[in-house]
């Protein structure tokens, strides 16, 4: 799997879940995760399968966090699982596509490459409010042992606003996420070709 750049991440959006949907599309994003902790099951399904119609025949690909069961009834591009959630290895029992997995720190890195996902993430680089139990911050200082280490796609993400974009790439990172600064604006598409040429820069 080749490195994708920006990976959005959807959680109580502000805009509409559609409408961030087409814009990943029309600006060739290629990864959209949904991640929504506190909807009711029929709520996740529903967006779900709504975002899939969009996507659906691009080069975006759609990914579900959490829930392998959702992920499976919408075909979902990938399935992304964090530390708290199902084995990777129980996870393929009921999704058969492609699984990302969280991490938060080396060893968890270093555990999770043996399980042969398509991709990890780690962090937090900064500390982050995004998530109700949040993992220590691990800083910049480990990025390019994570890439070289990792031998598969990493998304950095936790903390990451325009202002510290670029310390991030120039310590190697290729793949990133930026939660807040996305989630918290109706009107997100400068916002997204803001970061995209931050990206491109660094390539």
């Amino acid at each position: 799997m080749e490195n994708f750049g920006l990976y959005m991440i959807i959680t109580n959006p502000q805009a509409e879940y559609t409408k961030i949907a087409e814009l990943c599309v029309k600006h060739d994003i290629k990864m959209l995760q949904l991640r929504e902790k506190d909807k009711s099951d029929r709520d996740i399904f529903t967006i779900s399968r709504e975002i899939m119609q969009v996507v659906k025949g691009t080069d975006t690909n759609f990914v579900i966090n959490d829930r392998p069961d959702i992920a499976k009834l919408v075909n979902s591009d990938f399935l992304h699982l964090g530390q708290d959630d199902l084995p990777l290895s129980e996870a393929e029992k009921v999704y058969s596509g492609k699984i990302g997995l969280s991490t938060h720190s080396l060893a968890q890195m270093d555990e999770a490459v043996k399980q042969n996902p398509a991709y990890i993430g780690f962090g937090p680089l900064y500390r982050t409010p995004t998530k109700k139990k949040p993992d220590p911050a691990v800083g910049l200082e480990h990025i390019p042992y994570v890439v070289e280490r990792a031998g598969i796609p990493v998304v950095f993400l936790g903390g990451i606003f325009p202002e510290n974009v670029d310390l991030i790439l120039k310590a190697g990172a290729k793949n990133i996420s930026l939660v807040r600064y996305f989630m918290e604006t109706s009107e997100i598409e400068d916002r997204m070709k803001r970061i995209i040429e931050k990206i491109e820069k660094y390539k």
